[in-house]
């Protein structure tokens, strides 16, 4: 069951991520002014889809939780790094970003780190 609450907590992690993304993507750069930052702000964290995102990240943080109940933080802190994988290919699919040679080059030495620790437990 542990698991299914991490995959959870990175399922949740990332909807927030994108979702926010997304909608900062639309509301367009943030102004230079504290006034119309405020405001900038105001507007965006009074939209649903970001209070969406601000909810999914509280929900993921409640997985974890439920998750470290039954492991150790040593075994179940290297699963939140799946995130990063998981944001490099929506964000490549959604936002059009570029997938560059390091970035995969980071993202195999961070499935292959995941696997060790995975192995040594």
């Amino acid at each position: 069951m542990a698991y299914f609450f991490i995959a959870l907590m990175l399922v949740l992690t990332c909807y927030g991520q994108l979702v926010i993304k997304w909608r900062v993507n639309l509301a367009g750069p943030l102004p230079a002014d504290l006034p119309g930052q405020a405001g900038f702000m105001f507007h965006l964290l009074t939209s649903p889809w970001i209070i969406s995102g601000l909810l999914a990240a509280f929900l993921a943080s409640v997985c974890w939780m439920a998750a470290l109940t039954k492991l150790d933080l040593s075994r179940a802190y290297p699963f939140t790094a799946l995130s990063f994988i998981l944001i490099l290919v929506f964000s490549a699919v959604f936002f059009n970003d570029a997938i560059t040679t390091g970035k995969l080059i980071g993202t195999a030495l961070i499935i292959g780190g995941v696997c060790v620790i995975a192995m040594a437990s």
